[in-house]
């Protein structure tokens, strides 16, 4: 069998300041408020971050607050025999928000596509609709 793999880079500006989107991805209930689906697990190195209600498994490998996150990533349905891909996101501060760039590496070649795909419509644009909607509540408080 052979084990092909791809890797996928993105960049995106998310709305928010790099810590907020740190803890967006990495605290369960900020999770689930953002992505609609539970999460749960720990954000700890060495920590498991469960996502999507079980879909995604997450090893926690190099964490640093609203810098960095590495994981050991896959999900449910990933094919039998691959070993876990790594997730790197760097974040970084924008005058638009954040930088945030995204490298996914040892993604099964057959999955790459639906997961570059995914990784815009399920995290990156909810998480800018996500900080909208919580800066817009914040401003509605202030006046």
């Amino acid at each position: 069998m052979s084990r092909k793999t791809r890797t996928i880079r993105q960049k995106v500006i998310i709305n928010a300041t790099p810590e907020e989107v740190y803890d967006a991805l990495m605290d369960p209930k900020k999770h689930a408020a953002f992505t609609g689906d539970e999460a749960s697990g720990s954000s700890e190195v060495g920590g498991e971050f469960i996502a999507w209600g079980g879909y995604i498994t997450a090893k926690n490998i190099e964490l640093e607050r609203g810098k960095k996150i590495v994981q050991e990533w896959s999900t449910s349905e990933w094919p039998e025999g691959y070993p876990p891909s790594r997730l790197e996101i760097g974040l970084k501060a924008n005058p638009e928000g954040t930088e945030l760039v995204m490298m996914h590496s040892q993604v099964p070649e057959e999955q790459a596509d639906d997961y570059d795909q995914g990784w815009h419509e399920h995290y990156w644009n909810r998480l800018n609709r996500y900080f909208g909607s919580e800066k817009r509540k914040s401003r509605r408080k202030r006046v």
